[in-house]
C-alpha cells in the first residue's frame, strides 16, 4: 500500500500574491515600525511559507520546527509575488518533512531558504 510519505518527495505548492500600499500601512499599524520605503516588509515575504505549509503541504496540522530563508532581492509594493515549497526529504518515522521555499517577483528571486515541519499523523492528503 503506497502511502503520502512514499510519493511526497517533490511535491509542491505554490501562492501568488500582490502587497498593496495599504497592506503595507496595516503592517506598520500592527507592528509600530514602518518597512524601509518602497519595500515589502521581509515576514510578509515568510508569511507566505507559513500560508503553503499550513494549509496546502504539508497541510492542515503542521508544525514549524526551523526556517532559514535567505534574501537576494527586495520586493516591491504593487507587484506579484509567487511564492514556492517543495518537498526534498522526508522522514517519515518521525512524521518529519524538509522543504525548499522560494520565493520570486519579476523574474528575480527574492529569497530562498528551507524550512523543516513535523506533519500532523496520519492521514495525509
Amino acid at each position: 500500500m503506497t502511502t503520502w510519505w512514499d510519493t511526497a518527495t517533490g511535491r509542491r505548492a505554490e501562492i501568488s500574491r500582490v502587497f498593496t500600499e495599504a497592506d503595507l500601512a496595516g503592517y506598520t499599524e500592527l507592528t509600530g515600525g514602518a518597512p524601509e520605503t518602497g519595500t515589502v516588509p521581509e515576514p510578509l515575504i515568510a508569511g507566505l511559507f507559513s500560508t503553503l505549509l499550513g494549509t496546502d503541504l504539508p497541510g492542515n496540522g503542521t508544525m514549524y520546527l526551523k526556517q532559514d530563508l535567505r534574501f537576494a532581492s527586495p520586493a516591491r509594493p504593487g507587484e506579484q509575488i509567487r511564492a514556492t515549497v517543495t518537498i526534498s526529504a522526508v522522514r517519515p518515522e518521525k512524521a518529519l518533512v524538509n522543504l525548499r521555499t522560494v520565493a520570486t517577483a519579476g523574474g528575480r528571486v527574492l529569497c530562498e531558504g528551507e524550512a523543516l515541519v513535523m506533519a500532523r499523523q496520519f492521514p495525509l492528503k
